[in-house]
């Protein structure tokens, strides 16, 4: 049984999907948890609720994490309520649902995107670090973009690359004091991926996977939980796929 008891967590994008199963079995594993969250105010409430079910203490925040002074404010809270950090999942961004070559890619979703998948994971982490001390651990929600690129979402992929070189540039920073790692997800179906695996696209995206499925939410937070606990306490830099089989790198 892993066991997270006594540390404090910060999650962001903590109000669905991944997130939010991500919270849960932390807080189910003992650890108390800060949920992020963007706009849904009333679903991280709930999740905070639930948390606090468990008997865990639970800080919930919103905002823009692009925002640099929003983040400063949310940090601040989290130290006033924590005291400080022993983990940070990043698990915050878009995914533009409209398939645009680059070549026809508007400058604005460019940045819209940069800012939502990459600035705000400097901005948050950054911040989270000044939190901790030894022991901590940061677990990043990367993609199989990141590895295999993504035709016609090149400003998803690129974040998520970038997002892997940072794990591997902040695990030697960081060392020997905090673990950094990533998880690389395939397809999961959440709220953010409905409308991309309606109908047929499901099927389709199912059957390019090895073990035959579409991921779930709890399928991701599983790992993650793995990289927060002490049994991942000699692994650093890693890049942990999750995706079934669909893609098979190192």
């Amino acid at each position: 049984m892993i066991s997270l008891a006594g540390r404090r967590l910060l999650v962001t994008g903590g109000s669905r999907g991944i997130g939010r199963a991500t919270a849960l079995l932390a807080a189910q594993a003992g650890a108390d948890v800060g949920v992020l969250y963007h706009t849904r105010r009333a679903e991280a409430d709930t999740v905070a609720r639930a948390i606090r079910a468990m008997g865990r203490r639970a800080f919930l925040g919103g905002g823009d994490l692009a925002d640099a002074d929003r983040v400063a404010q949310l940090m601040s809270e989290v130290r006033a309520a924590f005291g400080g950090l022993d983990g940070l999942v990043v698990n915050h961004g878009i995914w533009p649902a409209t398939e645009t070559s680059l070549a026809r890619m508007a400058p604005e979703r460019w940045r819209r995107t940069m800012a939502a998948d990459l600035d705000s994971v400097f901005l948050v982490t950054r911040a989270a670090l000044g939190l901790m001390d030894t022991g901590g651990r940061v677990v990043m929600v990367a993609s199989t973009a990141a590895q295999r690129g993504e035709a016609f979402h090149a400003d998803y992929a690129a974040a998520k690359g970038a997002m892997v070189a940072l794990v591997k540039s902040l695990a030697v920073e960081c060392a020997p004091g905090i673990t950094v790692n990533a998880v690389a997800p395939g397809w999961v179906a959440t709220e953010m991926t409905t409308t991309a695996l309606a109908g047929d696209a499901g099927e389709r995206a199912a059957a390019g996977i090895p073990l035959g499925r579409v991921a779930s939410a709890e399928d991701v937070a599983g790992p993650i939980l793995f990289l927060l606990s002490d049994l991942a306490r000699h692994v650093t830099g890693e890049i942990l796929n999750v995706n079934g089989g669909s893609v098979l790198c190192g």
